[in-house]
Parts: structure tokens; C-alpha cells; sequence
């Protein structure tokens, strides 16, 4: 499915109902329907009640037959389906599934945008930009989290920061691993490498790091070799060495006012847009998620790679079924076997662990219309647009590639989150049908809802709706252009609703990925 793809609607009378492609043999309800009610489009009265976003069957479709949406299958008929009939977990189910790849064969580069956009961005020594300007004090292990948290809550009741107008805050990065783990497998890495990620992320001005002294991920392991941060705005101390926690607190201050000094002469200055990169999040889906809300943001994440700009598609779970449409348009057949190689990881991981892969939607998901993961991977991966697929990322890598690319993670939104940000995203834009509330520091998060019905509900916590694409007739480049706008704004300092809030603390969880012992 493209981001641009024009829905063809079948409406009734009242524009009840939207079919997304020709060959769709199910229709979407844009409004609660009563049983036996009659619509134009379908020419049957209904079987059941249909709640809005939840699908329709237009034709008879047999037991064992495709169920059909976005011209792609999206599950099997449990039991004969009849024209009006309500399609969902009671009838539609997953079956066998096989893919043509088809690696690289329909890889197009989208047409450069030049010209002399801009954003007002931190300039590092390292040649990145950050859109905001904190100071992390990041943990090593979850034993040395509440101190880190105690050096925070005394920073804030100092006064600290007030001589430092340039510092937008002090974020302690706190954990629940750390220790307990091997020392030397593929856990290990994945936090080595999450951590390492947040130490050099250009929205943090500088970082205390912090452990208790005995765990396993050593703090001087992750400072050693090379320096993480090219500016040196990088301080480092355990618990153990400093004497306990009061003297740990008293030296952190310390360190902090240093690190501070060094931040506050960072000032915002005009960047190219193409040091903007974006991780791209749905959670919360509905049946609206692949219609309004992730086409727009797929939009816009083509206009933000035409300006040079980098995106960053991730969820490996949560395109399972649609991976198809990825490696098609991969830059290359390698890029395209690296990112099918996850999903065969992914395939024997939830297996040797008791899951699998349809495992998903969320209960929430199906409430909102949402039947198999195959539904809603389709629905999730058209926030990609249609660029081509650069490459593909292990979970926290750095990204060194612009354009659109793929980062490996659990569908799990706040892990998911982390890799992205670990990665470089100095942005996140989340869409959400159900209404979820979050928010990522020190990368600031916005939020699009998918349905006018959730965003008036909860427009408190919601930064742009795009629900009006149906409800109003709004355009899907309309609203991606009104998104990449919004982008650009909040890039540049304006807060985002989950800011104003105080989102933040809780939402950093690395993955964990093998045993604790």
C-alpha cells in the first residue's frame, strides 16, 4: 500500500462505509451501524451490528477464503461469510501465508526537494543537530537509578539550572537491568549499545554517567577505547568509589554545574532540515490507523526524505505479514535479505520463547477493529511513504544513512521508542486510534490521533488530528504537508502536548534480550 493511494469509497447514503482498494471483498465502517440497517453501497441490509472502523464483507467469501483489504490478504474465513456480515475475530482468522519479496524490483528515488528550508537546531562537535538542549544523567545499571533520580530532584530544588537559560532540563535515564546478565552475548550488546547511543544523542548537551561499581555493564567499558562524546561534555563516577549515596549526590551537583557551563553555550541556529531524523511509532490502532493517520505521516516522512531528511520505520513484529512491501522497495536485494533476516530472528525468537507471531493486536487493537497482525501491518508500514528502503538497523545502532530505513525492535512502543532515539532520532511521531498517552525524553514526541472521535476526547494529550480525513474530506498530502510543517516547528523548540505534560520519566526500557541470572 502507498502512502499516497487514493481510497476508492463505496459510501451509502449517508457516507457510511469506505473501500481502500478495487479488489477489497470487505468495506470499513466509518460510523457505528445498526443490524438489519440497509446501505446503499452494500445493496444487503446488515447481519450485525458494525461498530466504526470495524469491517464489512460486501460479497460472499467461502470458509478457507482470503479475506481481502488494501488489495492485500489480511486473514482466512473461519466459517462462510455473507454479504453485511460483520468480519472479525469471530470469523476471520490467520492462515498460511507465503511472500514474493521480490527484492529491490520496485525501488524508485523520490525527487529532491532543494531550497533553503531550515530549523533552529543545537549544532555539536560531532556534526549533528539536536532540537532539544538537556542534560542526561544516564545509568549504567537499575542500582544506581534512584541516586541518579536524587541527583535530578537536588539539581531542581537548587535552583541549578536557573543561571543556565540555555539548558532545557536534567533527565536521569533510568533502567531495570544492567546486572544479572552475561557479559558477552547478544543482551549485552543490544544495552552496550542502547546506552552508548543516549551518552552521544545530540538532543543531550551533556552527560553524568553513573554506576553503582560491581554490575556487569561497567562504566568503564562504556567509556573506554574511544570518547563517547567528541565535545567532552562527559562526567562519570560510581557508587561504590564516591563512598555511598549522599557523596555521590554531593559530587554529582558538582559535575552538574560543569556540565552545565559547557551546555549553556550551546544556542539554537538555523540547520538543514536534513539533519532531522524522525522514529516513526503507531500504538493504539484502530481500523482508521492505516486510512488517515499513518498514510499522512508516511507522507510527510516522504517529504522529509526529499529534503534530505531520515525516518525510521521499526516494530519488526508489527509489520509481519506486509514486510512484502519493504523489500520490494529495497535499495538493494542485500538490504532487502538483511531486513527479512530479522523477521526469521523474530520467528524463532517468539517461538523457543512460548509466543508467536500473531500475538497481536492488543485487545485494544481489535476493539478498534483490528483483527490479525497481517490487518494491522499493513496498516503500520504505510507510515513509510513509498521512498526507497535505504537500509536496515539492529536495535540502538546509529543511523548513518538519510533517507527512509529500518530499525529492529519489539512492537512494545516505549522499547521500540528507545532504540529509535539510541539510533539518533532527535524526533518521534506516534499515531494512536485507542488514545495513547507517552512521551520520550529528551526526544519530544507528537502525537496524531487517527479518529475525531479520540482526538476531541482526548486533545489534551493529541497534536495534530487526523481523523478530518474523513470526517472532513481532508486530503492525505494535505495533512502529511501540514505534519511536515509541524515537524520543522517542534524541531525548532515549539513543545509538543506530552512536554507541556511532563512525559518522560518512565519511558526509556531497553530491550532484554536473554536470561537474567
Amino acid at each position: 500500500m502507498q502512502a499516497t493511494q487514493k481510497n476508492e469509497e463505496t459510501k451509502g447514503s449517508r457516507g457510511d462505509v469506505l473501500r481502500l482498494s478495487p479488489s477489497d471483498n470487505v468495506v470499513i465502517a466509518l460510523r457505528d451501524i445498526a443490524a438489519r440497517e440497509r446501505l446503499d453501497a452494500l445493496g444487503v441490509p446488515l447481519v450485525d451490528v458494525v461498530p466504526q472502523g470495524h469491517k464489512i464483507a460486501t460479497v460472499p467469501i467461502a470458509q478457507g477464503e482470503n479475506v481481502i483489504r488494501y488489495g492485500q490478504i489480511i486473514g482466512q474465513a473461519r466459517a462462510d461469510i455473507a454479504p453485511g456480515e460483520h468480519v472479525h475475530v469471530h470469523n476471520l482468522g490467520m492462515g498460511a501465508h507465503q511472500q514474493d519479496y521480490a527484492h529491490a524490483s520496485t525501488s524508485c528515488a523520490l525527487q529532491s526537494i532543494s531550497g533553503a528550508r531550515t530549523f533552529q537546531g543545537y549544532h555539536r562537535s560531532n556534526g549533528k543537530v539536536g532540537t532539544r538542549n538537556y542534560i542526561g544523567i544516564l545509568t549504567t545499571v537499575n542500582c544506581s537509578g534512584s541516586v541518579a533520580r536524587f541527583i535530578a530532584e537536588a539539581a531542581e530544588k537548587s535552583g541549578l539550572l536557573e543561571e543556565f537559560p540555555n539548558v532545557d532540563g536534567v533527565v536521569p535515564i533510568v533502567h531495570g537491568t544492567g546486572c544479572g546478565m552475561s557479559s558477552d552475548n547478544e543482551g549485552y550488546a543490544t544495552l552496550f549499545r542502547t546506552l552508548a547511543g543516549y551518552a552521544q544523542h545530540p538532543n543531550f548537551g551533556g552527560i553524568l554517567l553513573i554506576g553503582l561499581g560491581c554490575e556487569v555493564m561497567q562504566v568503564a567499558d562504556l567509556v573506554g577505547g574511544q570518547p563517547i562524546r567528541a565535545d567532552g561534555a562527559l562526567r562519570y563516577m560510581t557508587i561504590q568509589n564516591e563512598g555511598g549515596t549522599r557523596k555521590t549526590v554531593e559530587r554529582g551537583l558538582e559535575q552538574l554545574r560543569g556540565i552545565a557551563e559547557m551546555a549553556n553555550k550551546a544556542a539554537r541556529a538555523p540547520a538543514p532540515i536534513s539533519e532531522i531524523t524522525v522514529g516513526m511509532q503507531c500504538g493504539g490502532s484502530d481500523g482508521y490507523s492505516g486510512i488517515t493517520a499513518n498514510p499522512a505521516l508516511g507522507y510527510a516522512s516522504d517529504l522529509l526524505v526529499r529534503h534530505g531528511g531520515t525516518t525510521i520505520l521499526s516494530e519488526t513484529s508489527e509489520i509481519y505479514g506486509a514486510e512484502h512491501l519493504l523489500t520490494r522497495r529495497a535499495e538493494s536485494v542485500e538490504v532487502g535479505e538483511k531486513l527479512i533476516e530479522r523477521v526469521r530472528w523474530w520467528e524463532d525468537y517468539t517461538e523457543r520463547n512460548g509466543g508467536e507471531m500473531d500475538n497481536n493486536p492488543s485487545p485494544g487493537n481489535k476493539r478498534g477493529g483490528l483483527t490479525t497482525i497481517l490487518e494491522k501491518s499493513l496498516g503500520a508500514v504505510a507510515k513509510g511513504g513509498t521512498a526507497p528502503l535505504r537500509d536496515v538497523y539492529q536495535f540502538g545502532e546509529i543511523i548513518d544513512k538519510h533517507g527512509f530505513v529500518f530499525m529492529d525492535s519489539p512492537g512494545f512502543d516505549p522499547c521500540s521508542v528507545t532504540g529509535q532515539v539510541a539510533s539518533g532520532a532527535n524526533l518521534i511521531v506516534f499515531t494512536t486510534g485507542r488514545g495513547s498517552v507517552s512521551g520520550y525524553q529528551p526526544t519530544p514526541c507528537i502525537k496524531l490521533s487517527t479518529n475525531s472521535e479520540m482526538y476531541a476526547r482526548m486533545s489534551d494529550d493529541m497534536d495534530l488530528n487526523c481523523g478530518d480525513i474523513v470526517t472532513d474530506g481532508i486530503s492525505i498530502e494535505a495533512k502529511g504537508e501540514e505534519l511536515f510543517e509541524i515537524l520543522i516547528r517542534i524541531a525548532s523548540g515549539e513543545r509538543t502536548k506530552s512536554e507541556a505534560l511532563g512525559f518522560g520519566g518512565v519511558e526509556f526500557v531497553p530491550w532484554q534480550i536473554g536470561a537474567v541470572m
